[in-house]
Formats: structure tokens, sequence, C-alpha cells
């Protein structure tokens, strides 16, 4: 079988919110936004017209995507976190300070057992994040 890419798709309350926190706290950019209203032109509905049919992001080098709730309210779950793994401990201390603004954090941001740094938290979005960095071989 050959290597899939595996893509974060996120429904959101507002996606366009959470898309810019990312980008922000992350580094990266918004890469495309694309609302019912431009998709499905006049059989968009006038509530929903202006809601995020697809948006899609670059942040720390991952691609996300994002889609505005419409059907039924997002209901922020505990089975999946998404883990980035940083070149640097700078980076990885940067990244979990910048996520967690505003969410929670469960676990600090400390060095593990199994010698890089390891925290988790929960954003002001509800997702959970795994935050690390790479650890290089002794020399």
């Amino acid at each position: 079988m050959a290597n899939a890419k595996l893509t974060p798709y996120i429904i959101s309350e507002d996606a366009r919110a959470q898309a810019e926190f990312y980008v922000q706290a992350l580094g990266g950019e918004i890469v495309s936004v694309v609302t019912q209203g431009q998709a499905l032109g006049e059989e968009a509905s006038e509530a929903h017209k202006d809601k995020v049919l697809h948006l899609s992001i670059v942040a720390a080098g991952v691609p996300f995507f994002f889609t505005d709730s419409v059907m039924e309210p997002s209901v922020p779950g505990n089975s999946l976190n998404l883990s980035l793994e940083f070149p640097t401990e700078e980076d990885a201390h940067a990244a979990f300070a910048k996520l967690s603004e505003g969410g929670k954090v469960n676990h600090p941001l400390e060095r593990a057992f199994w010698g890089a740094l390891f925290g988790q938290l929960e954003d002001k979005f509800g997702v959970l994040w795994m935050i690390t960095n790479e650890v290089k071989p002794a020399q």
C-alpha cells in the first residue's frame, strides 16, 4: 500500500477564528476559504451563506482543513489528540505557550522519561494537543 497523508479536518463553531488562532500560535497562513454562498450560490440558505464550507491552512508546516458546523453543534471529545513534534525545545515551548492561551494545560510541558519535552493541553476551542520536540541522538 502506498503512503497516505493525514490532514486534520476540524468541524468548528467558528472555523475562521479557530484557523486564525492556529496560524498565529504556530506560524503559517490561511491558504483558502470557501463559503457556502460561494460554493452553492442561490442554493445556500440566507442563514448559512457566510458559513465556511472549506478552509485550508498550513500551520507549523502541517496542513489543516476546517468547516463551520451548521447541522448540529460541534462537540469536543477526548479520544483524539493532535500531536506536534518540533525540531527544537524553543519551538515546542513557544507553540505550547501560544496554544494554551485561553485554554487549559492538562500536563505541563516538561522533560519526559524518553528525553524529549512533552506536554498536553486543551486549547480554547476544545481541541486536545500533545506538544513535543525531536530527540537528537547523542554524539
